[in-house]
């Protein structure tokens, strides 16, 4: 009896060892918007639902960028990846359809101008669409603009909308009747019109008005095509599993198991593979009851990749391979580097889809309508060469499958050419600097590597994860594998004209621009956890750009311009101390990481003349914008003061280690003196206030966080108690907000201040907020790192690099472990 027992309880050690393990390693299964093919800016697919065969996949912006996955088993097929997109045929063009004609008048008509009986005969005739840049036929230079366009139908389609895109604010009336008004609109939204629309004439009638900066006018009807009921069955997703390199997905597919993963080998220590624009897909079918079935995959990648807009047209060649069969697609005008800004797609270069030659895959060509049914479409000739939206498809014939899983991968890659625009000069990315390099040659390596690579991944996310939960338990470990692909996939990487790693970031859906300094501020601790030379390749860009005699002031600029484009700040505001304090702390971060000043000392001369204006204008901030500019300008911003204290202390720590001990004198004590006086300025009792002049404020003094980090023993330990403790009694649902302002936060800001507790319980209490609002937001976008506090929905960005941030715990105690 005492034997069975004692057996008993061993199983049951056991068994809960294993499932420690099992949560251990157990990674994420939900997500704002699931990453499948992440790169870059331009070359990134996600699926914005949590059923992968639920809606279609698109680019981070939000644009649909079509991947179709179907499996047939035993002849019976099922859906798996992404739906049809709805079909649109064309009743009154828009300009990416066609060009067309109408009256219009910068002037304020008189009020029945709407209507079918007003004079505009005096008008001016001009064409479609309307806006003050180049690519607009007809200029729009004014605040007001009024359209009239007149057109005949003699039939109405069952499902009629309109169809409309504007910069800034639009109302349109149909045979005078208002039937929209929208704020600014990026794509083309379609607004349904089926009540208004009679046979004969009719009037679309628009008024634009910009507010400001750049002005755009599009519009046109379309009507949806209404399909056939497809015979096709949805495949039943099971479970769905992310990890920071790989997203995984089970269906059950009748009679047979399919798992299907999408992996990015971001691995952040090894620039060749980094740099490899390559994303496999993989699958693996396993028989459910034993007995061999039938099995084939189709994927469908649409050439949307490789387009800004669906309108542009594409061409479509076979690439020869001993190895690999290969399909590439590009516009036919191949635009490089011409566009720049937010809300845009690559329509430069070529996207890539391959697969090992084997006696059972294929590769065809199909226009997007004709993929249904699909698999039967493989026996077509590959006869398209060139049009819009067309589909790149891949058969895979599993053959019989039982019990043993039968696996095969596609991969998707692109091409880009050229990247980056660098002060006039056209940059490769880094993969092309190497001689001969191809992008056979990259397909080549990345399916020799696949298995090699897999484990490589593999063991990366476990580790990754592993000490993520060390550091912060679990929730916090989710965060940091949400946060992994998305901050990595916002940059591009690339070689300076003089050699140097470039790696430049786009500050995405915020303002586009191409190396931001406070982006790169809170995306730096995933980097210096991995590879700081990365943070090198973010901070260099901005010391060429003073140190070349273009940037003139004596501070660090904002940007480096408009992505691609990086000729110079595009941003229309300075941000002084913000800046230049970052430049500064981040450069003493990586001599902190690898032990030595040498990076710093290559830009002594620029360092020193940043310090020397902290000195001046750093301790009580002028007037003006921080990081957190959206919050708008502030005067005698408490925590900004942080930042410059903290980096004129991270200036005297680079002295010291540099030999300058008279510097490093000056400026340590120069910054221990001025915390006294923080502390007296910005003391509100129980906490300390957002601004010097004003108690009744708050706010995350988040920039603290590398007083501690880098161990540069400013603040009293009591700064820190007082403060956390504050917090802990103002968090909302959400999170801590930002400061006392808004309820809105950052939640980059929010892992930053729970880095000021010493006590594990207190972080994770300001962490478990933001761990609830990435699992509860109802902002199904990449994750944005600007919500309400209250409601969990996104304020504004997404996709951002900042998410790097949520790495700042790891980074500490990788510090730590420095000491």
């Amino acid at each position: 009896m005492k034997l069975m027992n004692r057996f008993s309880r061993l199983s049951l050690i056991t068994v809960v060892l294993n499932l420690i393990c099992l949560q251990l390693f157990a990674q994420v299964h939900k997500a704002p918007a699931y990453p499948l093919l992440t790169h870059d800016p331009y070359f990134s697919v996600w699926s914005f639902t949590d059923t992968l065969n639920n809606k279609p996949t698109t680019h981070w912006t939000g644009s649909n960028q079509g991947l179709l996955g179907w499996v047939t088993v035993d002849g019976k097929v099922y859906s798996f990846l992404g739906d049809k997109e709805k079909a649109w045929k064309t009743i009154l063009p828009a300009s990416d359809e066609a060009g067309y004609t109408v009256r219009y008048t910068e002037e304020k008509p008189g009020d029945d101008w709407m209507k079918e009986g007003f004079d505009d005969s005096k008008w001016k005739t001009g064409k479609g669409p309307f806006g003050n840049n180049d690519a607009a036929p007809t200029k729009w230079e004014k605040r007001d603009l009024y359209v009239r366009r007149v057109f005949e139908l003699n039939d109405i389609d069952t499902s009629v909308f309109l169809k409309t895109v504007h910069d800034d604010d639009c109302e349109i009336f149909l045979n005078g009747e208002k039937v929209y008004s929208a704020a600014l609109i990026r794509k083309y939204r379609y607004t349904s019109i089926q009540n208004l629309l009679k046979k004969g004439k009719n009037i679309i009638a628009v008024h634009g008005i910009n507010t400001g900066g750049d002005s755009w006018l599009d519009f046109g009807i379309s009507a949806e095509k209404l399909e056939q009921a497809s015979s096709m069955a949805k495949a039943e997703q099971q479970s769905v599993t992310i990890t920071a390199t790989q997203t995984k997905y089970i269906f059950n597919c009748g009679k047979v198991t399919l798992e299907v993963k999408f992996i990015s080998p971001l691995l952040l220590n090894d620039l060749k593979l980094l740099s490899r624009p390559v994303s496999y897909v993989s699958f693996k079918a396993t028989s459910k009851d034993g007995a061999a079935h039938h099995v084939q995959v189709f994927v469908g990648t649409s050439t949307d990749l490789a387009v800004n807009e669906p309108s542009q047209e594409v061409t479509v060649q076979t690439v020869s391979s001993k190895s690999l069969n290969i399909l590439k697609a590009g516009t036919r005008a191949q635009p490089v580097l011409q566009k720049k800004g937010d809300d845009l797609r690559i329509d430069w270069g070529y996207l890539y889809v391959a697969t090992p030659v084997t006696g059972h895959s294929r590769q065809y060509v199909t226009s997007k309508e004709d993929l249904l049914p699909g698999i039967t479409s493989a026996k077509k000739n590959n006869t398209i060469s060139s049009g819009k939206e067309l589909s790149l498809n891949t058969l895979l014939d599993l053959g019989k499958v039982g019990s043993k899983a039968a696996e095969a991968y596609i991969m998707i890659g692109y091409d880009y050419i050229y990247a980056i625009e660098y002060f006039g000069q056209q940059l490769k990315p880094w993969w092309r600097n190497e001689n001969g390099a191809t992008m056979l040659t990259q397909l080549t390596r990345a399916a020799s590597d696949y298995s090699k690579v897999l484990q490589r991944c593999d063991a990366f996310d476990k580790k990754m994860y592993a000490d993520a939960t060390a550091s912060g338990g679990r929730e916090y470990a989710d965060l940091c594998v949400l946060a992994y692909r998305q901050s990595v996939a916002a940059h591009q990487l690339v070689k300076s004209p003089t050699g140097e790693l470039l790696f430049l970031s786009k500050e995405n859906f915020s303002n586009g621009s191409i190396n931001t300094v406070d982006v790169t501020y809170p995306s730096a601790p995933l980097y210096l956890v991995y590879n700081p030379d990365l943070l090198k390749g973010m901070l260099s860009g901005i010391f060429h750009y003073s140190e070349s005699g273009k940037w003139k002031k004596p501070f660090a600029a904002h940007d480096l311009g408009t992505y691609p484009k990086a000729n110079g700040q595009t941003y229309g505001e300075d941000m002084p101390v913000e800046e230049s304090g970052n430049m500064l702390i981040l450069t003493a971060a990586i001599a902190r990481a690898e032990g030595n000043a040498s990076y710093a000392k290559k830009h002594w001369k620029t360092l020193t003349t940043w310090a020397e204006f902290l000195s001046k204008e750093g301790f009580d901030p002028a007037n003006q914008l921080c990081t957190d500019d959206f919050a708008g300008h502030l005067a005698r911003n408490a925590n900004l003061s942080i930042k410059a204290i903290v980096a004129l202390r991270c200036y005297g720590m680079l002295a010291s280690m540099l030999k300058d001990e008279a510097s490093a004198a000056k400026y340590n004590n120069m910054a221990k003196e001025m915390v006294g006086k923080w502390m007296q300025l910005a003391d509100a009792g129980d906490h300390y206030a957002l601004t010097f002049n004003d108690k009744n404020t708050w706010s995350q003094k988040y920039n603290m966080v590398w007083d501690k980090v880098l161990g540069l023993h400013l603040f009293p330990s009591a700064v820190y108690t007082k403060e956390v403790n504050y917090y802990l009694e103002h968090q909302n649902t959400y999170g801590l907000p930002l400061d006392s302002r808004k309820s809105y936060s950052k939640s980059d800001w929010i892992l930053w201040t729970a880095v000021l507790t010493d006590k594990p319980a207190e972080f994770q209490k300001l962490a478990a907020p933001v761990y609830k609002y990435a699992m509860e937001t109802t902002s199904r976008v990449p994750l944005s790192d600007w919500h309400e506090t209250t409601t969990g929905k996104m304020v504004g960005f997404q996709a951002r690099s900042v998410v790097g941030g949520y790495y700042m715990k790891l980074l500490q105690q990788k510090m730590n472990n420095k000491k």
